[in-house]
């Protein structure tokens, strides 16, 4: 696998949101599971109108969840952690400093590569631990049977095709005028539009039914 496509990708994302490091991942999701994972958090509290993948975390970790239901715009905090849910925030020199800013490239986002994700921080020691982790507790551009591999891996790195169509894509971001964001309703699994940006505030949509 060529890893400096992916290494230059996280690179211009790094710097577009001035952060000094980015750990790219297969989507934003799993970003937020492996950095909870990192720092073994034992309990979440997230907003009622958020997208159904990240309170089932909670479920999936075995974890504590707890609701909120706040009005929130561009990103919101994962309570009591410094770990953030910025999937829908597009904007330059936006990290903030001490945080785990985990981002989306999903097909309704900003930068619409069909898929992928992103973790932001400026902490090095983290950064280098989460990329094993992201990678099946590899080091990248090492062949994985001379590897002494002391992490456990998740298999959620981001494909080199993928870091390059962003490249290719960074300086005209992909942003449909009509583009939705949109909100879950689990018991029928049939989405709802909720807002006409993606960094429109979630006022429309329904809590989740189960919180």
């Amino acid at each position: 696998m060529n890893f400096k496509v992916i290494t230059d990708f996280e690179n211009e994302v790094a710097n577009w949101f001035g952060s000094p490091y980015a750990v790219s991942v297969d989507c934003c999701t799993h970003g937020i599971e492996l950095c909870l994972r990192q720092q073994n958090v034992k309990s979440i509290t997230v907003p009622k109108r958020t997208y159904v993948s990240v309170p089932f975390l909670a479920h999936k970790l075995d974890i504590e969840l707890k609701w909120k239901d706040d009005k929130w715009k561009d990103f919101y905090w994962i309570e009591d952690t410094n770990i953030v849910d910025a999937a829908v925030l597009w904007k330059e020199n936006s990290y903030i400093p001490g945080t785990f800013m985990c981002l989306s490239f999903q097909f309704q986002k900003h930068l619409s590569l069909g898929r992928g994700g992103m973790i932001l921080t400026d902490n090095k020691e983290a950064a280098d631990e989460l990329k094993k982790m992201s990678y099946d507790g590899r080091e990248p551009n090492i062949p994985w049977r001379t590897q002494n591999i002391n992490t456990v891996g998740y298999h959620y790195y981001m494909t080199p095709e993928t870091a390059e169509l962003g490249l290719n894509k960074f300086k005209e971001p992909d942003v449909p005028s009509s583009a939705l964001l949109f909100c879950p309703i689990v018991k029928f699994w049939n989405p709802v539009p909720c807002a006409k940006s993606s960094s429109a505030l979630y006022d429309n949509c329904p809590p989740l039914p189960f919180s």
